[in-house]
């Protein structure tokens, strides 16, 4: 799928901002995330790297060799292969369980995930909408899938694992009423 500046600018400011209920699009596609530590922390650790990868979305040319990666916090560079291994213990469990879950046998490099959010790039099939903590240790990250249940989203757990997931379930498509409600506590 192809994202325009303008839907880049709006998903680089819900990283920032809980967007309004009345935002919502009709389907919300939803991840169960059982967290190691912190919900809050996670949260703000999610929210940190896909900013980082969606200002430069909206600022960097995508033809270059190399982006910069100043604007990503250490861990996720380590646990990205650049350098030593992460030395948060969340980002290794979580870069093992990525691991156990895709099959793959490396990690994600730190460019080439940076590269799933080149404006022109079609395999990135989701937009961050929000982080909603739902129990002690569990949260739900929320992203508009244009309504699809099937979507490429390994880039998007790579980011949801290494923050600190010990588990992920979903995608599960929900209506913006699901998301709604756990935004107001109901």
């Amino acid at each position: 799928m192809i994202h325009s500046e303008e839907s880049v600018a709006a998903e680089r400011e819900r990283t920032r901002m809980r967007p309004a209920i009345e935002s919502a699009p009709p389907a919300l596609a939803e991840f169960t995330v059982d967290v190691i530590g912190s919900t809050a922390e996670y949260a703000e650790r999610v929210r940190h790297v896909v900013a980082a990868a969606l200002d430069l979305a909206c600022t960097a040319e995508f033809d270059d060799e190399d982006l910069p990666t100043d604007g990503f916090p250490d861990w996720f560079t380590r646990v990205s292969g650049q350098g030593e291994i992460a030395d948060q213990e969340f980002a290794r469990d979580g870069r093992t369980a990525f691991l156990d879950r895709s099959g793959k046998a490396k990690p994600w490099s730190l460019q080439n995930w940076i590269y799933r959010f080149d404006p022109d790039e079609e395999s990135r099939g989701w937009e961050f909408w929000d982080v909603v903590q739902v129990g002690p240790a569990e949260v739900r990250v929320w992203v508009d899938s244009w309504g699809e249940s099937f979507f490429g989203s390994l880039d998007l757990l790579w980011v949801l694992y290494t923050a600190g997931a010990a588990r992920v379930e979903g995608p599960s498509v929900q209506g913006p009423d699901v998301w709604a409600a756990e935004v107001s506590g109901r």
